[in-house]
């Protein structure tokens, strides 16, 4: 899988991904892959949630939603389990 049409969330704003996904939306792409792990979990259902509501109003939707849970090595040795998200956004109204 290319990951072109891909905008990993992690601490920045969320504006800053919204205009991320825009570009994307601008350049073309009629899917867009937004990522996150952690506590940047809540910031990627944001940023899914503003670009449905207020930019690109029933222009796109909301056509797949994954979650899992990823194992992370540690520093200080051990292994981790972390929550992880993938939403899917395409153009026409939701699907789910």
């Amino acid at each position: 899988m290319v990951d072109e049409n891909v905008v990993y969330v992690g601490n920045k704003p969320v504006m800053n991904y919204v205009l991320a996904c825009m570009t994307l939306i601008n350049r073309g792409a009629d899917e867009i892959i937004v990522k996150a792990r952690g506590r940047a979990i809540s910031r990627a259902v944001d940023v899914a949630e503003i670009l449905r509501n207020r930019f690109l109003l029933g222009q796109i939707g909301v056509s797949d939603i994954k979650i899992n849970t990823e194992q992370i090595n540690r520093e200080e040795g051990g292994v981790s389990n972390v929550s992880a998200i993938e939403i899917t956004l395409s153009g026409g109204e939701e699907t789910e």
